[in-house]
């Protein structure tokens, strides 16, 4: 026995070995939130945490030790005998590192990153991965559909293959328990019901066995399918299916294939007629399964007691929950009976030799009702002197299940109450043979279920004997002739008015399988496929059953290129994995060449080759075409998509002139690094505009219409990166520009970075002794250090443009001269002084007034520049080199006290 302490005041673990007379104490460093036992290995255990952790332990919880961490809820699993090769496999879905979620199989003490397997290569969706008798099911992350693999005792995946469009919304595994999974798919013009579809062994190809079957929302939210299997018959369902606003109830017996109405009781409990006539009236069952273990639910069978059915209903057009009875159906719901107006929970002992039933829970009650007649007549007794509110019932477990333990409350503020009730004294003898009766089963008078002719021992009813554990309910199976209700429509076929399946309009039922090559046999269906599990033979089976025929040599045809996400981005540098297949062709013997699109291409000489994928790198950013080529001796075909490689921005430069002439268009440009030719989105907010133009191109052009200092900002994106830039530009009538070049010594002190820019400009404003406001300074990026002086008009000048043209020449002229004769001396560090002759040279060629020239040109800037260095006369003073080294060690330390300090040092050293 093992019991977990209240987490909210300890984490520990008591276990006895003693059958509860004693316990001992474990400590734990953990928070269990869920516990999952072995199957056939009774001390194993795993446990979850509060922290998505998952524990294990071989020693029935002593000692745990960690197996993974960001495990997802509920999704991790023992392995399963007779599949995995180690008893002590956990399949597990966790996250990794960057948030994407995979599939992780390990050894229970051994999951080191060096032990872990990856059965599916690639990223899952969250909450997907199911294990599950002979099946694992997987969903994979898709922009577009939603995409399902299956692995069939654990072979490769392969993509499930439902009707093309079937446009899942949502899928759910309703069973695998009979070599054949069960699955309720949502579509995409479905909201509270679902399509149920059942596959082929293998799990992968599904065709649709009952359309819109109903869901009921449980306590916690989630949706139930309105779907029964009936214990101890095989094949044999009940499903609610809504018709157009009603509900009705239908049964079949040969796992979909077929599906009718229930037949209503002929008498109610009073033995009055009912007058119900199908189709117009029929019985209709709930389905719904109770979420509490201890209470029966609204219908109920037992494998151990084949062919008697009790379910909550009622009788009429449609499915009621007003008026509602119990009924109960003892040859596998070929008829009916009423045994209650009210509804009740059910509990079968000793196989169903007794039933005994109590009023649901929501009323307190004393008495309890016992059928030894498979519910033909019922006897009241009395279990308790008060009445009790049952929260449950405990049946032990066994061959001989005749002890009941009921558990309740007499009020809501009372504590729980046990009462335990023997009925072995009913069953004082063990069956003889006089004691069993025959039954077959059948469907409506049919013998012939699941392809054989069934026949069941049963007691009969009323007789008080006890069952042996030798007891077998089937006394013989006889298979019977095939005949054509044992076949259903096979994949890409639907069943037509006249019962005949004809191939859907999206299926092309000539298609050949792509791996049947020339010389090679392959079966083509007739359209029909066998019921899994259905045990006819002869008959019609030869005409039914796939024919072998030989592979015929075709042109490819169909090729399909995408990649193995599903995704049309990939990140530089990262593995691109290309999936190539078509529809029709000899995949042996057709020639598979791709080209990247980035000048690298690749040839496998058959398409078996690229069945794992096709993975390339690519190793700078941009829109690359790739092409895919299948080519045999009878012809070819090709495909294409384009794939858009990104990579992070790291930087991001606005180059825009720093003053433009009203109403004239400028070019404006944002440099990217590193360089993602057309995969980079622009965003340029410009001058008061709220809303941002939007381009995937890096420059634009644009007119200022307003006098003034205008901001302009651009954020580029590009792989989950948003960099942004911003600059000020001043917008005049007309201005003057004058090009700056400097001694080459101010080269070994410029980082090139924006800051100094700014400093130097701010430097050189204050030596030419100019008005602020009618000077700008743009220092340019790079070495050799260039700039411009832009000379501004004032605008508060009330003179003619003609004069405020010639003061603007005028004042140029003057800052000529004076760069031309001056020398310029900086302290750099108290005590040190260094003479730096910033040789500022006028352009001799000098520009016109920018607003009679055609565009400011920055290459034209450039240009000038080296010609003003070859004519330049360089003056370099040197002084000692322990004064430039210092020079050197004061700007790092200036550098590093913060721009505030370095602007005041700058203004501070000027002389």
């Amino acid at each position: 026995i093992m019991l977990l302490t209240d987490p909210e005041f300890e984490s520990s673990v008591l276990i006895s070995t003693d059958e509860g007379a004693s316990f001992q104490k474990y400590r734990l460093s953990f928070y269990v939130l869920s516990l999952l036992f072995h199957h056939t290995e009774e001390d194993w255990a795993l446990a979850y945490s509060h922290d998505q952790k998952l524990y294990s332990s071989l020693d029935f919880g002593r000692k745990w030790q960690l197996i993974h961490e960001q495990v997802t809820p509920n999704r991790f699993y023992w392995s399963v005998a007779g599949l995995d090769k180690e008893p002590d496999l956990v399949h597990m879905e966790a996250h990794t590192p960057d948030g994407n979620v995979q599939y992780i199989t390990c050894r229970a003490q051994m999951c080191t990153e060096a032990n872990r397997n990856y059965p599916f290569p690639g990223f899952i969706d969250i909450s997907s991965l199911i294990v599950q008798d002979d099946y694992i099911f997987i969903q994979v992350p898709t922009s577009g559909r939603a995409t399902y693999y299956v692995s069939y005792r654990r072979d490769s995946f392969i993509e499930i293959k439902l009707p093309k469009y079937s446009l899942p919304k949502d899928l759910h595994i309703v069973s695998t328990d009979e070599k054949q999974v069960f699955a309720a798919v949502q579509e995409w013009n479905q909201n509270d019901t679902y399509n149920l579809y059942l596959s082929d062994t293998r799990g992968i190809f599904f065709t649709l066995a009952m359309e819109n079957v109903k869901t009921t929302r449980g306590i916690g939210g989630n949706q139930m399918l309105d779907l029964y299997e009936v214990a101890g018959i095989k094949g044999m369902l009940i499903a609610n299916k809504r018709q157009d606003s009603q509900v009705k109830t239908y049964i079949t017996y040969n796992k979909g294939r077929d599906w009718r109405l229930l037949q209503a009781p002929p008498t109610d409990l009073d033995g009055n007629e009912i007058h119900c006539i199908l189709p117009f009236c029929s019985l209709h069952l709930q389905l719904q399964m109770s979420e509490n273990p201890y209470i029966s639910g609204t219908i109920s069978t037992k494998s151990s007691s084949p062919g008697i059915i009790v379910a909550t209903g009622n009788i009429g057009a449609e499915l009621s929950y007003n008026n509602v009875g119990m009924f109960v159906s003892s040859d596998a719901g070929n008829t009916w009976r009423q045994i209650f107006e009210e509804e009740h929970n059910i509990w079968f002992l000793d196989r169903g030799g007794a039933l005994v039933a109590v009023k649901q829970p929501s009323v307190p009650t004393r008495h309890l009702w016992v059928s030894f007649d498979e519910g033909r007549q019922w006897s009241q007794h009395r279990f308790s002197s008060v009445p009790l509110f049952v929260d449950g019932v405990l049946v032990e477990a066994g061959a001989d299940n005749q002890i009941m333990t009921f558990f309740g409350h007499f009020s809501h503020r009372s504590e729980w109450q046990l009462i335990k009730i023997d009925y072995r004294a009913i069953f004082s003898k063990k069956c003889t043979e006089e004691d069993y009766q025959t039954w077959h089963l059948h469907n409506q008078g049919e013998p012939c279920v699941m392809g054989q002719k069934q026949i069941y021992m049963k007691r009969r009813p009323g007789n008080h004997c006890m069952l042996g554990v030798d007891y077998s309910t089937v006394l013989s199976a006889e298979s019977c002739i095939c005949r054509a209700h044992d076949f259903e429509c096979d994949y890409g076929y639907e069943r037509r008015s006249d019962g005949n399946c004809r191939p859907s309009f999206w299926f092309n039922p000539f298609t050949v399988s792509r791996s049947c090559s020339q010389g090679q046999n392959f079966f083509n269906s007739t359209g029909y496929r066998k019921v899994v599990l259905n045990n006819c033979t002869k008959g019609v089976k030869e005409i039914y059953t796939a024919r072998k025929q030989q592979c015929p040599n075709r042109p490819p045809r169909g090729l399909i290129l995408t990649t193995k996400d599903s995704k049309l981005t990939a990140n530089r540098g990262s593995n691109v994995t290309f999936l190539v297949h078509f529809d029709e062709g000899n995949s042996m013997q057709t020639n598979i060449q791709l080209d990247f699109g980035d000048g690298t291409a690749v040839s496998y000489s058959n398409l078996s080759w690229t069945e794992e994928g096709i993975k390339h790198a690519y190793k700078s950013a941009g829109i690359f075409r790739v092409t895919a080529l299948a080519e045999n001796t009878l012809g070819y075909d090709t495909t294409t998509l384009f794939l858009h490689v990104t990579c992070p921005v790291e930087h991001v430069h606005l180059l825009a002139p720093f003053v433009v002439i009203r109403n004239k268009e400028v070019n404006i440009t944002a440099v990217v690094l590193p360089i993602q030719p057309r995969t980079v989105t622009y965003f340029w907010w410009l001058g008061n505009n709220t809303e941002p133009l939007i381009t995937l191109d890096g420059s634009i052009s644009y007119t200022f219409r307003s006098e003034g200092m205008h901001t302009i900002t651009v954020q580029v994106s590009a792989a989950n990166t948003i960099l942004q830039d911003t600059k000020t530009i001043a917008v005049k009538e007309f201005f003057k520009s004058l090009l700056l070049s400097f001694s080459p010594n101010l080269d070994e002190f410029n980082p090139d970075i924006p800051e100094w820019r700014q400093d130097v400009g701010r430097v050189i404003k204050k030596v030419c002794d100019f008005p602020g406001e009618q000077l700008l300074v743009a220092v340019f990026p790079g070495v050799p250090t260039a700039a411009e002086l832009f000379l501004l008009p004032n605008k508060n000048q009330s003179e003619s443009r003609k004069k405020s043209e010639d003061a603007l020449e005028q004042t140029s002229s003057t800052i000529v001269n004076a760069l031309n004769q001056n020398l310029v001396e900086f302290e750099l560090k108290p005590g040190v002084r260094s003479l730096h002759h910033f040789a500022f040279s006028f352009v001799h060629a000098l520009p016109p007034l920018v607003d009679s020239s055609p565009r400011h040109n920055s290459s034209a800037m450039l240009m000038l520049l080296s010609v003003v260095f070859l004519g330049l006369a360089v003056f370099l003073i040197y002084k000692f080199k322990r004064c430039i080294i210092s020079v050197i060690l004061s700007l790092k330390y200036i550098g590093a006290l913060g721009p505030v300090f370095e602007l005041q040092y700058f203004f501070n050293c000027l002389h």
